[in-house]
């Protein structure tokens, strides 16, 4: 349906959706095509608020680390940092096409991906830019700057990156910082000037675990948001992911300055760096898988289970869906669109459900998932390449 206008509709509820130019709008041309939907139930796409799309490849194989990690930074160093250092133009190619593949299969239309890969920092956001637009995914992307490996040059062109992304109706850029325990204090004040340079925001990790508020404080601050705050960095409608370690106080200070949260529950329980308790003080708070599997579903139904588990009564149960839908309007801020999904003036980006399955899913306007079939490739070959590539990762991870 190559077309700038869409109707989608009506569903067994009577519902009907308009979509011009990839916004949804009053009434459809006349000579709009339409998407029948007669027996399945028209809802919202979902948000993934932060994700690491480059970990595509981990569930093809990832060798175990040895010796076994003991806490969170041995995580890091011995996991995920080496497999960050592997990743070459192919394997994040391969990866990405898998992961937005099963994002968009599992009606997820949004993804806002935190990227990091410092042998391949130049042209590495535009190898994502171009799969999210092949296959048709609404995406932020960021490169994460960092000074872990080789000191404030890679920082420095880390940030560089960040101004490399064109925007699309479906794409937006943002300024990445992994961390405040990776970061000097010129190169975090250089990611809030750069963010408002671009009219931007920075997205990063914050007190995911104890060892990010131990450092600040050794460097003379209260805490990770505190040295942002100083510093310039946090910018209005910047992404704080986690939060795990910051009190009550701290997350309403964070909310003041603007920022948003993001939990990713199945990621900080599976890492054992604790239950983000506190994000509850405030409303901004929208739901990431921080790398794991892009169905968001599965995601809500892992805070719903240790929002109980933890007494956080706000978002316990079915209450969980609300912080899913809050991703909506953090979406809708950085496309300048309305925030209340499928209003007038939002995205045009919806599911079709029949029977609780994802039937068809449209983006923009563009239907990429029909009947069932993703549009714009062979699911099954993502998969079979991913893995091929994997295998080529874990060799290349074994030297780093």
């Amino acid at each position: 349906m190559p077309s700038s206008s869409l109707l989608v509709g009506p569903d067994k509820n009577g519902r009907s959706v308009a979509i011009v130019d990839g916004v949804v709008v009053r009434d459809a041309p006349a000579d709009a095509p339409v998407l029948s939907c007669a027996d399945g139930e028209i809802v919202p796409g979902n948000v993934c608020a932060h994700t690491h799309v480059y970990s595509a490849l981990a569930p093809y194989g990832m060798p175990a680390p040895t010796p076994a990690p003991e806490n969170f930074i041995q995580i890091l160093e011995r996991v995920w940092w080496r497999l960050d250092r592997a990743i070459d133009a192919e394997t994040l190619r391969a990866g990405a096409r898998d992961y937005v593949a099963k994002a968009l299969l599992a009606g997820t239309t949004t993804l806002v991906d935190h990227h990091e890969s410092p042998n391949l920092i130049e042209g590495s956001l535009a190898v994502l830019g171009d799969v999210c637009a092949e296959l048709g995914i609404r995406a932020v992307l960021c490169f994460g700057a960092t000074e872990r490996n080789f000191g404030r040059d890679e920082a420095v062109r880390g940030l560089a990156e960040n101004r490399t992304i064109e925007p699309s109706p479906i794409l937006r850029g943002m300024v990445g910082l992994h961390a405040s325990f990776t970061a000097s204090d010129e190169t975090i004040a250089a990611a809030g000037d750069l963010a408002r340079a671009l009219g931007t925001a920075v997205h990063v990790h914050v007190a995911e675990d104890v060892s990010d508020v131990e450092d600040a404080k050794r460097r003379g601050f209260d805490g990770p948001l505190e040295r942002l705050i100083a510093l310039g960095a946090l910018v209005p409608g910047s992404i704080l992911a986690h939060g795990v370690h910051l009190d009550a106080a701290q997350v309403r200070l964070a909310a003041r300055n603007g920022a948003w949260f993001v939990q990713n529950p199945r990621s900080n329980e599976g890492n054992r760096v604790g239950y983000a308790g506190h994000l509850s003080q405030v409303s901004t708070v929208a739901l990431g898988v921080d790398g794991w599997a892009p169905d968001m579903a599965e995601e809500q139904a892992a805070l719903a289970r240790l929002a109980e588990q933890y007494g956080d009564a706000p978002v316990a149960g079915p209450q969980a869906a609300k912080r899913l839908a809050a991703g909506h309007a953090l979406m809708a801020e950085r496309f300048g669109l309305h925030p209340e999904p499928l209003a007038v003036g939002a995205a045009g980006d919806l599911v079709v459900r029949r029977e609780g399955a994802v039937e068809h899913v449209v983006v923009a306007g563009r239907p990429v998932v029909l009947d069932r079939h993703l549009v714009g490739g062979d699911p099954d070959t993502f998969t079979a390449t991913a893995r091929a590539e994997a295998a080529r990762l874990w060799d290349r991870m074994a030297n780093v």
